[in-house]
């Protein structure tokens, strides 16, 4: 486990979300996180329809590669992917109740 004193969240009361406006997939949120919460993938055909004109542009040229947060239940909000997305696309949410 990594010694980061800012993660010091219980796991899964803080979630990630990311914009997929804004997300190209360059994936230093994948690098920078301690708790493999990102993996980088595909957007599904079947969701690209919900992204605005600019974000099926960059998808576009961009392969439609996005960041995803298979592993949200581990994060820890330290907040490390928020200040490495270089697009700005990644917040730190309170988690939906179940």
């Amino acid at each position: 486990m990594p010694d980061n004193a800012s993660c010091k969240q219980a796991p899964g009361v803080i979630v990630p979300r990311i914009d997929r406006n804004r997300c190209e997939g360059k994936d230093d949120c994948v690098r920078v996180c301690p708790y493999d919460v990102f993996e980088i993938g595909v957007l599904p055909a079947a969701e690209r329809g919900d992204l605005s004109l600019g974000g099926r542009v960059k998808g576009f040229f961009h392969g439609y590669r996005q960041a995803f947060a298979v592993r949200a239940d581990q994060c820890r909000a330290c907040g490390l992917c928020v200040s490495a997305c270089p697009e700005h696309a990644i917040t730190l949410i309170r988690a939906p109740a179940a």
